[in-house]
């Protein structure tokens, strides 16, 4: 992609409303731009990391045998009536009467819907065990909308539900799901804490919360400096660790999945019912596991920068290399330019090609500030000395390479 032909705006300035470094970069960068408090579009960059990071999820979900489907974000409020969660939700739902008099609401979770499909096709042990999954967008009327996508009224999520004849079958599934969510926010360069949680609204028995350290997160978890042991953090209780009894260390943090073994809550509110060997009626066993996958570029980005801007990991940066002609109006430097990026895009290798005629200084505060894996500068100096310069994103590391080398070392570079 050329930067001309892409739509790429990025800022000088932090802007005001930007309450977080992840807020300041995604808007810096030219990631996202806010309609209303809570409610974002994503351009062409924040909608290829989004894209980068859903395939890391699809794959580690797809190896676990799950199934993707999409579910109607339009939801009959008797549903939830149904589930007793109608009032519970309180007023981040969103509700309205439609035209025909219906009481509708915006999904903010789906076990309701997932239950009653499920209640319609599932009748027999042997079609079990089963896990669906989706990526989609939630609503919710969130009081007061924060810190850009990480508190947002619209947002995207990745929630999964397993359908199990037996308490057995329900752990296999849940710690399937929990080596899934391990390796995915792994995949996606995040140091995460993983801490036993409240099931709260959601119900169910065992629950477990993956949180992601950052300045900006709003919960806040204690950590044991010498076991390592994790809970979220309430004052005043749980201040100290209950096997080492020393003090917790507060670290503030992003909450990014939660995962609950729900048990018979919502297959008994909903006659989810199937026949078991013996040909006994008995509710299905159900657990559901959520990510927040737009609250992920945030995390991303609390984790991966520095004072220039983001350092994407590599399988989330929006293009794997960068080519940086320095000067536009030199034919020598544009011809190698684009010869480099035409072999790029033959070996598969996203790549953007910086072709604004603009000063060196201004592309390599923008090509860092973007947070590109690779950087190919290429100038009248390192020309001359038939050679390209590549700068590696993650440490501001440099090689002086012949151009002969360049596509090679691009590569190993690339594949780690």
């Amino acid at each position: 992609m050329f930067w001309s032909k892409a739509f790429i705006p990025t800022l000088k300035e932090v802007p005001q409303e930007a309450e977080s470094v992840s807020h300041q970069l995604m808007l810096r960068a030219g990631l996202v731009r806010m309609l209303m408090a809570g409610v974002y579009s994503y351009l062409p960059l924040g909608w290829k990391v989004l894209g980068n990071i859903q395939r890391i999820i699809r794959q580690e979900m797809d190896r676990t045998g799950a199934s993707e489907l999409l579910l109607p974000a339009l939801q009959p409020q008797e549903l939830w009536l149904k589930s007793g969660r109608n009032k519970d939700m309180g007023e981040v739902m969103v509700r309205f009467v439609d035209r025909r008099g219906r009481k509708i609401c915006l999904g903010p979770t789906h076990e309701e819907v997932i239950t009653e499909l499920v209640r319609t096709l599932v009748f027999s042990y042997k079609q079990m065990p089963l896990i669906l999954y989706q990526i989609q967008t939630k609503f919710r009327d969130e009081i007061r909308p924060r810190f850009g996508v990480v508190r947002a009224c619209e947002f995207i999520m990745k929630d999964a539900y397993s359908f199990d004849k037996d308490e057995g079958g329900l752990e296999t599934n849940y710690k399937a799901m929990h080596n899934a969510y391990n390796k995915i926010f792994s995949r996606c360069g995040l140091n995460i804490l993983t801490t036993e949680a409240d099931p709260g609204v959601m119900g169910g028995t065992v629950s477990h919360e993956f949180m992601a350290p950052a300045e900006s997160g709003e919960d806040v978890v204690g950590v044991c400096p010498k076991c390592k042991f994790t809970q979220i953090f309430q004052e005043p209780k749980a201040s100290d660790c209950p096997r080492c009894q020393v003090k917790l260390d507060k670290i503030n943090a992003i909450e990014l999945g939660h995962i609950f073994q729900l048990g018979t809550k919502y297959s008994s509110a909903f006659a989810a019912n199937f026949l078991d060997a013996q040909g006994k009626l008995k509710p299905i066993i159900m657990g559901c596991y959520g990510i927040g996958v737009s609250r992920l570029i945030a995390a991303i980005i609390e984790q991966n920068h520095d004072a220039a801007g983001i350092i994407w990991p590599n399988e989330i940066s929006p293009y794997k290399a960068i080519i940086l002609p320095l000067d536009v109006a030199q034919t020598m430097i544009m011809e190698k330019a684009q010869d480099i990026y035409a072999k790029l895009d033959e070996l598969g290798i996203e790549t953007l090609f910086d072709d604004r005629d603009e000063r060196a200084g201004v592309k390599f505060k923008d090509a860092d500030l973007l947070g590109i894996t690779l950087q190919v500068i290429i100038g009248k100096e390192t020309l001359e000395n038939n050679s390209v310069e590549l700068k590696l994103r993650s440490n501001n590391q440099k090689f002086i390479v012949k151009q002969t080398e360049a596509l090679k070392k691009i590569k190993g570079i690339l594949n780690g």
